[in-house]
């Protein structure tokens, strides 16, 4: 059933596009009902407009913190216009139904504090949507045009798809806004004990999920955006799921690697190469050579724009599923093209932590404070006989940095800015060792071990020594610490404490 707009309640903070849309009403003869500023403006405009105060027969009062909260208003958006109970109740109390609402939100999300928590706003864009059948509720100037285009083409009418329609957006609306509250009276929390969070699918369109057989979708906060949103694809398939998984990891890790000229290579979410170089071309190529083999269909994050030298070693180097950097020099995109035609071609921004992290269990969800260092060098104590020397000291941090992004059990090999070996997500962690170690391949000797956690026994120092290392940095806290330093200064490796785990499943 079309539903023709006769009369209409306009109360909007955002009030671009406004008088256009006003305007539009007016021509199609629909009576305007206002409040507050928006009548104002609308005045100002020359646009006939009949206050709220004048329906409701009572002035605005408390600062305007009541306005359109009264029967004559909200009478006159939730009557059921099928029921004669409804259509009698209207007509003993002298009230108006509405068949148009236009109504935006405080700014709470820019400016929170309580002179921005919307009362009547809510409570007028929920009644109007309850009642959607009859009554049309716009919350949005982006969906303006759309609404004229249909009641012009329509002699005045809005359809029921369309109320539908809105009448989501309209909930969906205002439970963003009621979590954005629920997030600021909780404030400083660390774990808070109410965790809303409202999510809108964006426009993208994913390949596939982990599997062809499974369907995906991105979704984000309502109002938020992050590099995702302004991220430029340059050329390449679409993005599956486990793209845009893997390109996030690969995205911040190199985004961890410091300041020099970085490289990172993902696959399945883990780093089989990273690297640090004086410029960005030796960055790739070292980080490529970790494991160029598993590299082979992988995500490569490069921090700096790529430029004609790094173009020249990357086309001649193993496709890759995803390439993402700053930017991109004249030509580069184009020699990607030409040598990798399905290769994704992201451009995008640096990437900022979120407050959370989240993850499903059976029956609901684990969320923790976002994965962040939170100890720094100062913090750390050599305990061994040996002591790192200063390009030790390097690669042990590279090293650091690299295995708090590697799936546990972690083990990362790092010589002069170069991750040469990784072992990841094995049971034991002298397994890890032993891989990283095999995938090092001689390129380990003097240079720096790092491990997520602490080495429960000696085997695992032991690992280390054999791939030729020179300096182990753990977190500590075993048991068997005094055992494992001793082994450690038997071997002759300096060993650094950090303190600070760093799982990752």
């Amino acid at each position: 059933m079309r539903v023709r707009v006769r009369r209409a309640l306009l109360s909007v903070w955002d009030k671009d596009g406004l008088v256009d849309l006003a305007r539009a009403l007016h021509d199609l003869g629909v009576e305007i009902v206002s409040s507050g500023n928006t009548s104002a403006t609308l005045e100002a405009a020359g646009i006939p407009v009949t206050r709220v105060e004048t329906v409701t027969e009572s002035p605005e009062m408390l600062d305007g913190r009541v306005k359109t909260l009264h029967p004559r208003i909200h009478g006159g958006l939730l009557a059921d216009l099928g029921k004669e109970s409804h259509r009698h109740d209207l007509d003993l109390h002298g009230i108006r139904p509405f068949e148009l609402v236009v109504s935006n939100l405080y700014p709470f999300l820019d400016r929170p504090g309580i002179e921005t928590i919307d009362i009547g706003g809510p409570a007028m864009t929920r009644a109007a949507a309850k009642n959607h059948e009859w009554v049309t509720i716009v919350t949005s100037p982006d969906q303006y045009a759309t609404l004229v285009e249909e009641l012009r083409s329509n002699d005045g009418t809005i359809g029921p798809e369309t109320r539908r329609a809105y009448a989501l957006e309209a909930f969906a609306r205002t439970a963003a806004y009621d979590a954005a509250i629920v997030a600021w009276l909780q404030d400083g929390e660390l774990l808070p004990r109410h965790l809303v969070v409202p999510l809108e699918r964006t426009d993208e369109t994913l390949r596939y999920g982990e599997n062809p057989h499974q369907s995906a979708a991105r979704y984000r906060r309502p109002g938020s955006t992050s590099w995702w949103d302004t991220a430029i694809q340059h050329g390449g398939l679409a993005l599956s799921y486990l793209n845009y998984y893997d390109t996030d990891a690969a995205w911040r890790l190199v985004h961890d690697l410091g300041d020099e000229p970085a490289c990172a290579v993902i696959k399945h979410a883990n780093p089989c190469g990273a690297a640090v170089a004086t410029t960005l071309a030796d960055a790739y190529e070292r980080a490529l050579a970790c494991d160029e083999q598993s590299a082979f269909g992988g995500i490569v994050a490069l921090n700096r724009p790529i430029d004609a030298a790094t173009v020249e070693r990357m086309v001649s180097g193993p496709q890759a599923d995803v390439v993402i950097a700053p930017g991109y020099e004249s030509g580069v995109i184009e020699a990607l093209r030409a040598k990798r035609k399905n290769t994704r071609i992201l451009e995008g921004t640096p990437p900022a932590t979120d407050p959370f992290e989240i993850r499903q269990i059976t029956g609901g969800y684990l969320v923790q404070e976002a994965h962040h260092f939170a100890s720094r060098r100062e913090d750390w104590r050599v305990v061994t006989e040996a002591v790192p020397t200063p390009e030790q000291w390097r690669d042990l941090e590279l090293a650091w940095r690299i295995c708090g992004h590697v799936k546990s059990n972690a083990i990362v090999l790092v010589k002069d800015g170069q991750a040469v070996g990784i072992g990841a997500g094995q049971q034991k962690r002298v397994d890890s060792a032993e891989i990283a170690a095999r995938k090092a391949a001689g390129r380990a000797v003097g240079g720096a071990c790092a491990s997520d956690a602490f080495y429960p026994f000696e085997d695992g120092v032991e690992a280390a020594a054999a791939a030729g290392i020179s300096v182990v940095v753990q977190p500590g806290g075993a048991m068997r610490d005094e055992n494992v330093i001793a082994r450690a200064d038997e071997l002759g490796l300096a060993m650094v404490l950090t303190g600070e785990r760093h799982f990752l499943h």
